[in-house]
């Protein structure tokens, strides 16, 4: 029973723009009323938040490191143990991850992974179209009744065993334009957290299921304590009894990695484990040590798992969880499989199998892939190791990080094809992003908003510092400006017509941020603004 209280005066929520077919569904009277109260109720308490990991930017920007708060000594040393794991996601070896469109959904459902993680962030461009058509078809497969007639013909449908859904709403730093409160955007994250709760809660429960979310990008545990009033909130006015909303956070920012057991704390009824998002981890890296020349990093190519930064992330995230009962979910394989080149796919797969193996052995109790074909591979690597459900069992006690491990700059080189690349592929999925499409196969990778980000923060790190390539070459304002005009004329050769605007658009976007005195919090923001609708 719905119990939101309809004694207050309605309060003036507006749609800014109507077109999609099944808004009128989605957007629904009471489901309006449900936003307008929520974000009433919580916007302020985030603007603060926000408010707050700018100022601790700040001191990063002027040498602060991250590190243990010693404020919350106690949370860490104590014992205590997160909600039990409800048996329908015992087993999470694999995990699949994509855009919210319907073929997508379909296929993800179907691809033999455990879970699917349905994302309105990283993976999706929030035009407002994408943003009611996710919600439309995350409905209807919910209540399996949807399906999908590709321009070819082929048909398709969900299969009699599906993955369980998870939802990963955006981001807290993301506005929703084209719904206002008082004029005012809505945040994104409420709005996808919100209009999926309040259709699908119920249904879910009645269907053996219940709501299950992946929580994004949070820097601190202040906003794991905002979530839980959200949330909880919300489960009252929907009449859902308390923790019958399960979570699982990414850790994606270096702040966060010192936080996680105090993020797992504030969240200890509901919460199901945190997951090593270690793309926009990188992305943080850069970000939080922006002002800190002797920590710029090497080609993003030669940033993987090994390197002891990410390796002790890891770990860490591993042990952390463990000691309190919760799952520790290991990254995302991008690769695509590479047809017509047997030999370039072998190398690809091999790289995704030791990754996976890698995972595995050190205790994570699954992973993530982008794409239908590597869900065999990841699965294999983890049905040799696992002898039950997951490995929560596995402490790993004999591992210590110390704060220093989990700064310590990346060693390698910058090259110039390293440079070129980072370009290229960042203008390739914003002109993407720009035409509303989130989630771009480029160079046989599965690209999202995480991966442009490493690029354009890059970019801005080495022109910054005045890095040298390993050649002897210096990343100069010069050297870019040259650089950019290459792959832009190299893209638009290669474009389609009607897709030169976006590259160019997309091209003047990076260079705009790359050029800027200042890193750009999230390229995101300042892209949505050009989105078309």
């Amino acid at each position: 029973m719905i119990l939101i209280d309809t004694q207050k005066p309605a309060l003036d929520i507006e749609a800014t723009r109507s077109s999609p077919d099944g808004q009128s569904e989605i957007l629904s009277s009471g489901a309006l009323e449900f936003l307008a109260q929520m974000a009433e109720r919580f916007t302020p308490g985030l603007e603060s938040l926000l408010s707050a990991r700018r100022q601790r930017q700040a001191g990063f920007d002027q040498g602060t490191v991250p590190g243990f708060d010693p404020a919350t000594a106690g949370i860490r040393e104590s014992d205590w143990q997160v909600a039990p794991i409800p048996v329908e996601v015992e087993d999470r070896r694999t995990e699949i991850t994509g855009p919210v469109n319907r073929k997508m959904v379909i296929n993800a459902l179907n691809s033999g992974a455990q879970v699917y993680m349905a994302d309105f962030e990283d993976s999706t461009a929030p035009t407002w179209t994408n943003v009611i058509d996710g919600q439309l078809n995350l409905r209807d497969a919910i209540r399996r009744q949807i399906d999908f007639s590709a321009a070819g013909g082929k048909s398709y449908a969900l299969g009699d065993k599906t993955a369980v859904l998870m939802v990963r709403p955006r981001g807290l730093h993301l506005k929703e334009k084209h719904l206002t409160l008082a004029g005012q955007p809505i945040p994104g994250a409420l709005v996808d957290f919100g209009l999926f709760l309040f259709h699908n809660g119920v249904e879910l429960l009645k269907s053996g299921s219940r709501p299950y979310y992946y929580l994004p990008k949070l820097e601190h545990h202040s906003e794991a304590a905002w979530w839980e009033e959200v949330i909880a909130w919300s489960e009252q006015q929907l009449g859902l009894e308390l923790g019958t909303v399960r979570v699982t956070i990414l850790i994606e920012t270096l702040p966060a990695v010192f936080q996680m057991h105090e993020i797992l704390h504030a969240l200890r009824d509901r919460i199901l484990g945190l997951n090593c998002g270690r793309w926009d981890y990188i992305f943080s890296y850069i970000k939080t040590f922006r002002n800190h020349p002797e920590r710029v990093l090497p080609d993003r190519g030669q940033i993987g798992m090994t390197v002891p930064f990410l390796s002790s992330y890891s770990k860490l995230l591993i042990q952390t969880c463990h000691a309190r009962g919760a799952f520790a979910m290991g990254g995302m394989a991008a690769q695509i499989p590479i047809r017509g080149d047997e030999e370039a796919n072998s190398k690809a797969m091999e790289n995704v199998r030791m990754d996976k193996e890698r995972e595995a052995g050190n205790g994570h109790d699954g992973t993530w892939v982008a794409h239908p074909g590597l869900e065999p591979l990841a699965r294999a690597e983890f049905d040799r190791v696992l002898q039950g459900p997951n490995q929560i069992a596995e402490k790993l006690a004999g591992f210590a990080a110390r704060a220093e491990d989990l700064t310590e700059a990346s060693t390698g080189t910058i090259t110039l094809a390293g440079v070129r690349k980072n370009i290229r592929v960042a203008i390739q999925y914003l002109a993407a992003w720009l035409s509303g499409n989130g989630c771009v196969p480029i160079d046989h990778l599965m690209e999202d908003a995480a991966t442009a980000e490493i690029g354009r923060a890059q970019l801005w790190q080495w022109v910054r510092h005045a890095a040298f390539m390993d050649d002897g070459q210096q990343v100069t304002r010069d050297v870019l400006t040259r650089l950019f005009g290459e792959e832009r004329q190299h893209l638009l050769t290669q474009a389609a017509s009607d897709h030169s605007d976006a590259i160019n658009k997309a091209t003047d976007l990076l260079w705009e941020m790359t050029d800027n005195e200042e890193l750009a919090e999230f390229l995101t923001l300042q892209a949505y603004e050009l989105l078309p609708d």
